[in-house]
């Protein structure tokens, strides 16, 4: 590991700081081998507790204890604010440039706690209505999930955190599609999926915290995304979203069993680019086959797959 990250200092011309650099190890590392290792190294070891890049380096099963500070950050801008006096106007502002953007950096890594979004989102309701260090408690006219509706529809457009937090996720997920050649889509997909796409992916063994926030907001992509068919090569004909709607034929429908394991282009007459009509009448129901005969396939082939939101 030093030959490397020696060879690394040699091309980059950049040089790690190893007395400001840590290292975790397991309860399963002896203490001498820890010994070892930071002698060679030139490293600390420490307990996982610290950050790195605003984050937290580690995250353990209590999501409450690792993640307040996004709580503490909230609180201590609605503290400085709340000796003066503000307008409507002036709350709205500060509450959706900046106390709102607080956690958006944690919520495109992390899913947060609901206890912890909800404590936020009363801060901020608090801070709204009046009600701070300086002044007792008043009535919340509204709440914050009637505030957080469009203003045409009667509310102030403030975000809802658990569904921009989903929304977030759910970006990192849409770039493990659009961009697989990017280092981080190529990392997850070594570790969770090297033998299949995001969408059908399973959770796996003891994956990370940041796979599993990712997961929870897979449903955002797949009720959004949809096959656009060309060749039909590589997109099997089940548990695939590529009907009209982004409909899936399921595996469980009659018939089914006949395209288990098959692609699109099974269903494709491939010489003149259309449908098969005799093939897919055969196989499906009369209503399923006409969905099908009515999806649209791109006149030109091309050679990567294309997903549209």
């Amino acid at each position: 590991m030093k030959n490397i990250l020696t060879t690394y200092e040699t091309v980059s011309g950049q040089t790690i700081s190893l007395p400001k650099s840590e290292i975790f190890c397991s309860r399963n590392v002896p203490d001498p081998l820890k010994q070892t290792i930071t002698n060679i190294l030139g490293v600390q070891v420490v307990l996982g507790t610290g950050k790195y890049l605003g984050l937290p380096s580690m995250i353990g099963r209590d999501r409450t204890v690792t993640l307040p500070f996004i709580k503490d950050r909230v609180w201590q801008k609605i503290n400085s604010w709340s000796g003066k006096c503000l307008s409507k106007a002036g709350r709205e502002v500060m509450i959706k440039s900046i106390l709102q953007a607080i956690p958006s950096y944690v919520m495109s890594i992390f899913h947060l706690p609901a206890t912890l979004s909800n404590s936020i989102e009363k801060m901020m309701n608090s801070f709204w209505w009046g009600h701070g260090r300086t002044s007792q408690r008043g009535i919340h006219w509204m709440s914050w999930e009637k505030l957080s509706a469009q203003k045409i529809h009667g509310g102030m457009s403030f975000k809802d955190l658990s569904a921009f937090n989903l929304a977030m996720l759910g970006k990192q997920g849409w770039k493990f599609i659009t961009e697989p050649d990017s280092l981080v889509a190529r990392i997850f997909k070594a570790s969770y999926f090297p033998n299949g796409t995001f969408l059908a992916a399973h959770i796996g063994h003891n994956p990370s915290y940041v796979w599993r926030s990712i997961m929870r907001a897979r449903f955002i992509v797949r009720g959004g995304a949809k096959w656009s068919i060309d060749s039909g090569a590589s997109i099997p004909i089940l548990n695939e979203p590529w009907l009209p709607n982004g409909e899936c034929i399921r595996s469980d429908i009659p018939g089914a069993n006949f395209v288990m394991n098959f692609n699109i282009n099974s269903l494709m007459s491939l010489h003149d680019k259309s449908w098969n009509e005799h093939t897919v009448r055969q196989v499906f129901s009369v209503d399923l086959a006409d969905k099908i005969l009515h999806t649209p396939l791109i006149s030109q082939v091309v050679v990567t797959p294309q997903f549209i939101i």
